[in-house]
């Protein structure tokens, strides 16, 4: 069970979150949407307590409250943040950053040539190139490479917890087939609770959640299943927030 309980965040005294709640039941999918700077990728940040904000509430997840954990311990519980942006590391490679953090695990002697082949397979499966097993982490690849870099990591690490910040970004139509299939194919096989983040839904066409819920002045406005985004779609963030407003005075 992950759960975030009454959360609020800020960043120089400004507000970001405001009593955030939320729950995701195990082996669930659930979609977190809202317009650009409404504090999506905030929260991303926050459940892995990346340093830099002033938080009040829990966010608990395996009955611990990860915001009393450091984020490599978080990580080692489990969750993993598939970013926005990853970032480039130079003089680390895919193969070199997975191995260490596999033996970081304790998960005994590694078999390197099973290992070697679920790395290339993972990359057949994405359609990213093999060379990059053994290129410094993101160095040289392109905006939809780093995401499929990620999603080789999150194949070979295998979390329990995944949160896929703003995925679909700066795809195209193949790109995000191919990128939905996998994560598809991940799900069905590990059955691992997974939050998305997003802005649209291009992401739902592909992958079909059991909740969907709007984010808006800091807190969940609505909550509904993949036919909310659908209507998010068609009307728009603000008519929805007025239909969601008009509700409550019925």
């Amino acid at each position: 069970m992950f759960k975030i309980n009454n959360l609020s965040v800020s960043v120089n005294d400004k507000n970001i979150l405001n009593d955030l709640n939320v729950e995701l039941p195990d082996g669930q999918i659930h979609v977190i949407m809202g317009k650009n700077g409404i504090g999506k990728s905030t929260l991303c940040k926050v459940i892995m307590n990346y340093p830099g904000y002033t938080k009040k509430g829990n966010i608990v997840f395996n009955n611990k409250d990860l915001l009393k954990m450091s984020t490599y311990e978080i990580a080692k519980e489990g969750v993993m943040l598939i970013s926005q942006n990853p970032v480039s590391i130079e003089g680390v490679s895919n193969a070199e950053a997975l191995r260490t953090a596999l033996k970081e695990r304790n998960e005994g002697t590694l078999d390197i040539f099973k290992f070697n082949k679920e790395m290339e397979e993972i990359c057949d499966k994405l359609a990213l190139d093999r060379s990059f097993i053994h290129k410094d982490i993101n160095v040289g690849a392109s905006g939809g490479e780093r995401k499929k870099i990620e999603l080789l990591h999150m194949g070979i690490l295998k979390p329990k917890f995944i949160i896929l910040d703003e995925i679909d970004s700066g795809l195209d139509v193949d790109a995000l087939k191919v990128v939905s299939n996998f994560i598809n194919e991940y799900y069905k096989t590990f059955k691992p609770t997974i939050l998305i983040i997003t802005h649209h839904t291009n992401i739902i066409k592909y992958i079909k959640p059991n909740y969907v819920h709007i984010l808006d002045n800091g807190k969940i406005v609505k909550t509904g299943d993949y036919h909310l985004a659908e209507n998010i779609e068609n009307i728009g963030f603000d008519e929805a927030f007025t239909i969601s407003e008009e509700g409550k005075d019925e």
